[in-house]
């Protein structure tokens, strides 16, 4: 657009763009505001000098009226929101101020010229009564604005419209449009597609493998792929260079873009490649020299049409509703829907410090590690040996051209899908999955940083998307981890909490197994089974006889600890305890049978008084010492009341119906104060093993993990407790009732209750992950939770309404948590990595939530 065009209607302006209005004193640019501008998107200088000064005509008062304006002006823009400067704007200076001011902000700076005759402008000043100054100042003004008009362009303006006379100014009008990188209507589902450096024939297989059908020319060459489903295809830049075939990679990349069926964005290397096309002098190394000498053997036309499709690309997107980011390189948050040069470097470089590293190569600092975006940002330019999510961010980039892979992403389903290389088609300078960085900074991957876990954090799952941590929460955390916690190095996993089911209406009963069943009906299940619920304290137990990878010294054998990550025992006695365990999992064979040399059980550790003695003894003992002593004295003295023709027969009648809530309370929790000495009397009772060295086993039934403990329980029936279950087929009411029948025997004969679970283990519901496990309390049981009188109508009224959505949500979300980081560490990543997701799960603990759900 040319610095002096004039445009008399329909001028378009960014939909987020900072907007200058330039324009003597009496050009009307206020009133012009007014009219195509909302009230609070105009910032006028008159207005600040009177915010400033209580005069608005005041001049001695610019200097802070503009500062004060330049500030409002720069929240807004941080907001994202379309902002106009009401000044005469006329002098360079004050231009250079507000470009500056966008830049900034990574927003397009748009002028908008009120070229009004001189003398209109005079007439229009003097007919106002707070105007004192005279036309030689409209005279200086209109020559300052003669001859800054021809250099707006080259100032930085990206837009100038000049509206020239008083009728082109009352004819205009302006239509807002989003920026090219905003694409939030496009909402997939995409397959976003990593660095591809000319391996057509990788191309190919990996878009065959999604789905696509490929369609040729009349000599056999891919010219488009369309999805029978209506997927497309995300390319995040690199088609070309070092590759066998950039021309055949471009001819398909371009007809899929131009049939609709993709969107890309350009890389670093395409970049350079417009440049070389359009004759400019460049550096063909890093494989441009090759893909030169395969265009030269296309058609001119080719290599034009080339030159434009990559010159056209925008440096990144904003897709599905502001959800998804993709850019070459990457994007912080601050960047995403934003437009500058510092932007469009990011997208295509990445945040390089300027400087080369040993191999020659700019070294890039590790924006992903900090990132905490909303948006999941996928992108490339660094090779990597796997497609790995870091904090909402994945690389696609898996160095297909260097002989590892061609990866995609399915969007919105986070599945990576991938083919390998079918050879290798350029020597890479540094070793693939070689991590960058500036020399000496490298992340050691043992080292934990305040910042993986303070503030507000989002963890990326495998199973349930992203979750986030509230700051406080991660605050309280942080506290009882740093204090109490096992070294984070042997913490693999934290348990998640279990949510009850649905208040039971049935009378005398807060819970009761059908509500659990029903709930996985609604989630499509048609199986689960139900496992004795051991009234002890939950316990990690990782077993190893290779204690190298967890830092721990020779013949350390693993740890024992609670649910907030704190041992059980001293070293001594853990060490002991893990050592009959492991004896018990050799003549078990399991050592052997899994081909492990470390084993991970989640389990429960008896009795209840190993952790909770001080609980029972302070809490609950002195409540039940109390009311079995006072009560039946009271009941005496009612007694003795009512012989005497007292009438406090309704009085006597309810403190009966206490003293014998007293004892069913305290017959309640004594079973559970089995007295310990060291591990005399202690048990152990595994129900899940939830890994082995390399294997994750999350995704086993869980008839296989009772299978597992029973072996052990079969190897040494001393320490090992048997978890008893019972499978349930939830199309058959009789089975239900088989279950039902269990659990009140359970309940009747003293046991807390049962756990209700999927038989598959991990799996999905109909909406999404179902829960990993519903536990149902016998009635008595709930008397130590809710106190002694909690049976009484009038309380179990109230206790219907508890509300047990929250817990559900924190379930489902330390589940999620807790798989993680069980992946992580069997994957073979950073502490740090794991150490995110198994803090998480302590910090969803520091939630507000009745602790008696």
């Amino acid at each position: 657009m040319s610095d002096l065009e004039q445009t008399p209607a329909a001028l378009p302006i960014p939909e987020l763009s900072l907007v200058v209005l330039i324009g003597v004193s009496g050009s009307g640019k206020s009133t012009f505001a007014a009219t195509h501008f909302g009230r609070f998107e105009t910032l006028s200088s008159d207005f600040f000098r009177g915010l400033v000064s209580n005069d608005e005509n005041n001049q001695a008062a610019s200097a802070d009226a503009f500062a004060a304006l330049r500030d409002v002006a720069a929240r807004r823009l941080d907001a994202g929101l379309l902002t106009v400067i009401d000044a005469t704007n006329v002098q360079p200076a004050s231009r250079k101020s507000l470009i500056d001011l966008a830049r900034h902000h990574d927003v397009l700076p748009v002028a908008v010229v009120l070229d009004v005759p001189e003398r209109v402008c005079i007439e229009r000043n003097e007919a106002r009564e707070d105007r004192s100054f005279g036309a030689a100042v409209i005279t200086r003004q209109q020559d300052q604005l003669r001859r800054s008009m021809r250099h707006l362009s080259k100032e930085g303006f990206r837009k100038v419209h000049v509206l020239s006379g008083v009728e082109a100014i009352a004819q205009a009008s302006f239509v807002r449009e989003p920026l090219l990188n905003d694409r939030r209507e496009e909402r997939g589902p995409f397959d976003a597609i990593g660095d591809v450096h000319g391996c057509r024939s990788e191309l190919e297989t990996l878009l065959t493998k999604l789905g696509y059908v490929i369609e040729r020319d009349v000599e056999g060459r891919p010219i488009d792929a369309a999805h029978p489903e209506g997927r497309r295809a995300i390319f995040l830049g690199d088609l070309v260079d070092r590759g066998p075939d950039t021309p055949g990679v471009l001819r398909l990349a371009m007809g899929m873009v131009g049939a609709g069926h993709a969107l890309a964005v350009p890389g670093n290397h395409e970049s350079k490649l417009v440049r070389a096309l359009q004759g400019k002098r460049v550096q063909t190394s890093h494989g441009l020299a090759e893909s030169l000498a395969q265009l030269a053997e296309e058609p001119e036309e080719f290599r034009a049409e080339v030159e434009r499709f990559c010159r056209e690309l925008v440096a990144h997107l904003v897709l599905d509703d502001g959800k998804l980011v993709v850019a070459h390189a990457g994007l912080i948050e601050q960047y995403h829907g934003r437009a500058s040069g510092r932007v469009r470097s990011f997208a295509l470089y990445g945040d390089t410090t300027g400087e080369t590293d040993e191999y020659g190569l700019p070294v890039r600092l590790p924006w992903a590690e900090d990132y905490r975006g909303k948006a999941t940002v996928l992108y490339g330019h660094v090779p990597t040996l796997d497609a790995e999510w870091v904090n909402n961010t994945m690389c696609l980039d898996t160095g297909c051209v260097f002989g590892g892979k061609l990866s995609a992403l399915r969007w919105p389903e986070r599945e990576v899908v991938d083919v390998p290389a079918e050879q290798v088609w350029y020597e890479p300078v540094v070793p693939l999955g070689r991590p960058t960085g500036p020399a000496g900074e490298q992340r050691d991957p043992g080292l934990l940083r305040i910042d993986d876990v303070l503030g507000k954090q989002v963890v990326e799952t495998r199973v349930s998307g992203r979750v986030g941590i509230r700051e406080d929460a991660a605050a309280g955390a942080l506290e009882v981890m740093s204090r109490f916690a096992i070294d984070p190095r042997r913490l693999v996993y934290l348990p998640p909490t279990m949510s009850p089911p649905s208040t039971s209406q049935r009378k005398d009963l807060l819970e009761h197994p059908a509500e659990a069943f029903e709930a996985y009906r609604r989630d499509g299940l048609d199986r689960v089974v139900c496992e004795e619920k051991h009234m002890g304290s939950r316990a990690v137990v990782l077993l190893t006889r290779d204690p190298a990878p967890f830092g721990a010294p020779t013949r350390w054998r693993g740890t024992v600890h609670t649910r907030t990550g704190r041992p059980f025992f001293d070293e001594k006695t853990t060490q002991t305890l893990l050592t009959r365990l492991d004896a018990a999992v050799e003549r078990a064979g399991l050592w052997e049978e899994l081909d492990a040399s470390w084993l991970l059980f989640d389990s429960e550790l008896l009795p209840w008084s190993v952790k909770a003695e001080s609980l029972i003894r302070d809490q609950y003992a002195s409540v039940g010492a109390a009311a079995t002593a006072a009560l039946p004295a009271a009941v005496h003295v009612l007694e003795q009341a009512a012989a005497t023709g007292v009438d406090v027969s309704d009085l006597l009648e309810r403190t009966r119906r206490r003293a014998e809530a007293a004892d069913a309370y305290v017959a309640a929790y004594r079973p559970y104060t089995a007295p310990s000495n060291g591990l005399e009397g202690v048990q152990l009772a595994p129900f899940q093993l939830l890994a082995s060295t390399g294997t994750s086993h999350l995704g086993r039934d869980h008839a296989w993990h009772l299978s597992v403990a029973d072996r052990l329980a079969d190897a040494d029936p001393e320490l090992i407790r048997r978890t008893r279950s019972v499978e349930v087929d939830l199309t058959a009411s009789a089975s239900e009732d088989a279950a039902t029948t269990w659990w009140e025997e359970l309940t009747g004969a003293g046991g807390e209750g049962m756990v209700v679970k999927p038989v598959a283990g991990l799996v999905r519901g109909e909406k999404s992950l179902a829960q990993p496990g519903i536990k149902v309390r016998g009635r008595e049981y709930l008397r130590i939770i809710y106190g002694p009188d909690y049976t009484e109508p009038h309380n179990l009224e109230r206790l219907r309404d508890r509300d047990i959505g929250h817990k559900r949500s924190m379930a489902l979300r330390e589940y999620a948590l807790g798989v993680e980081a069980v992946e992580r560490f069997v994957a073979g990543e950073p502490t740090w990595r794991v150490h995110q997701a198994v803090f998480g799960v302590l910090a969803m603990e520091s939630e507000p939530i009745d602790p008696r759900l």
